[in-house]
């Protein structure tokens, strides 16, 4: 509902502007307004909006408060009780019984403020959805596990893979012939340690998906002795570790993989090593890890937002010795 205040404030804006040299139509579309409804304004002048206190009278097969009440004895029946409407008017009208529709039931809940859960069971708890952001290098990792080619058809490798959600980088990788929470342990000890995370100024999460090595007792004990915090996620989606999954895609379809799989686990290991170190190097977003510590590795941190051709630009700027 409009007030007559607004009404006459809007009419005079609207003047303000035509006088102004603007169109009135395109005034009144500025306010969400029509002209029709400008006119009516204009002819009605100060009348306040008589709806709010209209008078309404009743509906003729309104409930009466004893039915309402009947409605609500129902309602709060023990066997009723985790039930709505829709089940329980066809279940009294099994008994020959009918006090009111579905609808009018349904009303009386609202306005008893019943149309809330009623029953004994646990009321049902959301929760926020977790969510992590790293503002630097290793504040958050992820782990996932793929499927590698084997000498035979049908008998795979697994790799174990760690990247730093920040700089992209893989921090920690390595090849089994299963999948074990024990070797995950192994790996995320290897990599704290290689990593110096084992003194930290910011805590470390550790995300995966929820496969059965990830959740482990074996694996949680490891987390919690380093002061890691696990998380876990598994949405319906193919792609439920994103960037993990992305790495693997860009591992998978390097020219010189080999489709018809690796002899033997030695040979597994030594070309995921050359792909780590392609990675490392020809990768654009990883360019500043070259060296955490150094001056370049800083200058080209800050320029990280900038986009890839130029970062190339200035750690190859950086890098080149001066010309004489």
């Amino acid at each position: 509902m409009i007030r007559a205040s607004d009404r006459d404030q809007a009419i005079t804006l609207i003047g303000e502007a035509v006088v102004a040299g603007a169109r009135e139509a395109l005034a009144c579309k500025e306010l969400g307004l029509t002209q029709r409804t400008l006119q009516r304004w204009r002819k009605q002048g100060g009348v306040e909006d008589r709806r709010p206190n209209a008078m309404r009278p009743a509906p003729a097969n309104k409930l009466s408060e004893a039915e309402e009440q009947q409605v609500l004895e129902v309602l709060q029946q023990p066997h009723n009780r985790s039930l709505p409407p829709s089940q329980i008017v066809p279940a009294l009208a099994d008994e020959g019984i009918y006090i009111a529709s579905e609808s009018s039931f349904f009303r009386v809940m609202h306005k008893h403020n019943q149309q809330h859960h009623r029953g004994r069971s646990k009321e049902r708890t959301t929760r926020p959805h977790t969510s992590h952001a790293a503002t630097g290098p290793n504040e958050v990792w992820m782990w996932v596990i793929t499927w590698l080619p084997g000498p035979v058809k049908g008998l795979f490798l697994y790799l174990y893979l760690i990247l730093d959600l920040y700089s992209h980088k893989i921090v920690g990788w390595e090849i089994w012939e299963e999948e074990s929470a024990e070797h995950a342990s192994q790996l995320i000890r290897r990599t704290v340690i290689r990593e110096q995370c084992v003194i930290r100024q910011h805590p470390l999460v550790l995300h995966s998906d929820n496969e059965s090595p990830m959740k482990e007792s074996t694996l949680l004990e490891t987390l919690y002795s380093l002061g890691i915090t696990p998380s876990r996620s598994r949405p319906r989606v193919s792609n439920d570790n994103p960037y993990a999954e992305s790495i693997f895609r860009t591992c998978k379809y390097r020219p010189n993989y080999p489709t018809k799989g690796f002899i033997d686990l030695t040979e597994a290991r030594v070309w995921v090593q050359q792909f780590s170190s392609w990675y490392k190097r020809r990768c654009p977003f990883f360019i500043y890890l070259f060296d955490e510590r150094s001056n370049i590795s800083a200058f080209v941190a800050l320029n990280r937002q900038h986009r890839f051709c130029n970062t190339q630009v200035i750690l190859y700027s950086l890098l080149l010795p001066p010309i004489n």
